[in-house]
């Protein structure tokens, strides 16, 4: 079952402070583009005469030279019955609510579409309703109320240290969960850690064997880490070393009281240094269910899976075959190895289950690299298939999945032996390098206050440098970019938010106090009129960005905005003795710094009063 997010949905009957634009029997829109679609479709096209359901307006933002928003559904829906666009568009616009023909300049252009721009009134209105993170918020809300999303990232294996590559997961799960929240879901946050599965046969055969007590107590994952590797090298050079790590495996399944103590201990080890990782970026989570957790929730799957006729045996192994794919007709989606153990198919096809009938998810986010694209394509396909056979509601599924992060060389980024780089060894460089620019810059400020800033743009860097790229690409880690204070960066945004800051700091105004705009009024320069319209593209943002479920689109809004403002404050000077000029500019610029600060809040980075 897809999930339907429906533009039509109307935003809270807030009201507007000052001047109202907006005429008082209406509500002032969130998303302006999805009430002039749903308008059009349930109003408009149907006062027009047009086929019921059969129109679909298409209004999204415009091309700023010909309004702020556009309607392209017209020339479709015209071409299929052999009428003129363009008269159509005319029907339309005869047809619209008067409220919205006295808020808008509406016109056909071109072969049929139709543009509208918002009168400096209503800029105003939406100016003075969304003045705070709370009423963005409300106006949000509607986006997914009434669905319930699981997101599943991070998910780490025990016994590893977290490194470079799994920053990835991290970040992006962290600020699709703010998002959706923020537009309305119930989002649980689930952690899927891997804590199960045949590397713990040789990990405990190598802490019996190879463990060092003394690396143990001075750095117990960076010993368990090693321990592994050690063990596994030995069992490939000798049979019977790995016939000794299968049976302390075999062990730890059949409930050996001394391999599943050493299990717990591995466990909390781990769970220990993610903590810590996890604390320092602000990410948490509302479970932590590891592969474990569904060991006695296997035998189901392969009941269920098997008495529907989805599963067969092959080679001794128990496989679902998908004959109308192109690959997975002859690729089995091995659901139980030819030795009877479990695997990640059958552990995440129980975990599907469980998040549906325990969570009550009705959508499912699973982040993951771009390289188990395969496999989260046969499980999707097999749960759909399993739960119609079985009377059950699918969930809607995403699969967010993200390319790998590269060195300047353009190969997978490694320190120089050729290891992985150590997440925590990379935040703390992070950190380190902002230190010494923020020192640079400013070593009047006590060293305190440089480490706090220090920590909020270098972490805000390196997680900014990843969610500013489309998630399925691979990008370069540049340290010289990622802390440039130009370009599309964090510190660059974060100095934006600052000195947005400053202007209201010398006039010894609060920003978010509606008394330090009292008696805007509208737009009338420009650039005013610029940055307002670019302030209202901060819903559509929202809607595409949770949409497609990729930050970057939310990051490129931002440094849009940043630069918008930019344009605006050297053009117009905002303080000045006119006392309602200043009014009007100061109300944009605290606009600006609402958005600013929650959008870089929902991509999970600190911003400072200063820096």
């Amino acid at each position: 079952m897809q999930l339907r997010f429906p533009p039509a949905r109307s935003t809270p009957r807030l009201r507007a402070r000052g001047a109202l634009a907006f005429p008082r029997a209406m509500h002032v829109p969130f998303d302006i583009a999805a009430y002039l679609d749903a308008t059009l479709q349930a109003q408009a096209a149907v006062a027009a005469g047009l086929e019921t359901g059969a129109f679909t307006p298409e209004v999204r933002p415009a091309d700023p030279r010909h309004g702020d928003f556009q309607a392209n559904g017209v020339l479709g829906y015209a071409k299929a019955r052999k009428l003129n666009p363009r008269a159509v568009a005319e029907q339309l616009i005869t047809a619209l609510p008067a409220e919205i023909l006295s808020q808008c300049d509406v016109a056909v252009a071109g072969p049929g579409f139709i543009n509208f721009k918002l009168k400096p009134a209503a800029l105003l209105a939406w100016l003075n309703t969304y003045d705070s993170a709370e009423h963005l918020k409300s106006g949000a809300s509607n986006f997914y109320r009434g669905h319930r999303w699981v997101v599943d990232f991070s998910s780490p294996n025990t016994a590893k240290q977290l490194h470079v590559g799994h920053i990835r997961g991290m970040v992006i799960g962290e600020a699709i969960c703010r998002l959706l929240a923020f537009c309305g879901a119930d989002v649980v946050r689930d952690n899927h850690i891997g804590d199960w599965g045949t590397q713990f046969g040789k990990l405990i055969w190598g802490y019996k064997n190879l463990r060092d007590e003394a690396a143990l107590a001075a750095d117990p994952l960076e010993e368990l880490e090693r321990l592994y590797k050690a063990a596994d090298a030995a069992a490939k050079e000798n049979p019977a070393t790995l016939d000794a790590a299968r049976a302390e495996l075999v062990k730890l399944q059949a409930g050996d009281p001394e391999n599943l103590a050493l299990w717990h201990q591995i466990n909390a080890i781990s769970s220990g240094a993610f903590e810590e990782i996890y604390r320092k970026l602000d990410i948490h989570f509302d479970h932590q269910f590891g592969e474990s957790f569904y060991n006695d929730k296997l035998t189901q799957v392969y009941d269920e899976l098997r008495a529907s006729g989805l599963a067969e045996d092959s080679q001794g192994a128990v496989v679902v075959f998908h004959p109308e794919h192109p690959r997975f007709k002859t690729q089995p989606f091995i659901i139980r190895k030819s030795d009877g153990a479990s695997n990640y198919a059958s552990t995440d096809l129980a975990t599907m289950l469980f998040r549906t009938e325990q969570l009550k998810a009705n959508a499912i986010a699973i982040l993951t690299d771009t390289r188990q694209g395969d496999h989260f394509e046969q499980l999707w396909l097999t749960t759909q298939k399993w739960f119609t056979k079985t009377n059950r509601s699918a969930p809607h599924f995403e699969h967010v999945s993200f390319g790998s992060i590269l060195g300047e060389d353009g190969k997978a980024i490694k320190t120089r032996s050729g290891d992985p780089i150590k997440l925590k060894a990379l935040l703390a460089e992070a950190e380190e390098r902002a230190f010494a620019l923020v020192t640079e810059k400013s070593p009047e400020l006590p060293e305190a206050e440089r480490r706090d800033i220090a920590s909020a743009v270098g972490l805000g860097a390196v997680r900014y440098a990843d969610l500013a790229q489309n998630r399925s690409s691979d990008y370069v880690f540049a340290w010289d970019k990622i802390l440039s204070f130009e370009g599309n960066t964090a510190p660059y945004l974060l100095y934006a938010v600052t000195r947005v800051r400053s202007i209201f700091r010398k006039l010894g105004l609060d920003p978010y106090d509606p008394a330090a705009a009292t008696g805007a009024t509208a737009p009338a320069t420009t650039t005013e009129t610029a940055l307002a319209r670019k302030l209202l593209g901060f819903a559509a943002t929202l809607r595409l960005t949770t949409a497609q479920l990729r930050p970057h689109f939310l990051c490129t809004y931002l440094y849009e905005l940043a630069g918008e403002f930019s344009t605006f404050y050297a053009a117009d000077k905002v303080i000045v003795d006119d006392p309602a000029v200043r009014a009007r500019r100061l109300l944009l610029c605290a606009r600006t710094l609402l958005v600013l600060e929650t959008g870089l809040h929902l991509l999970g980075l600190r911003t400072l009063p200063r820096m």
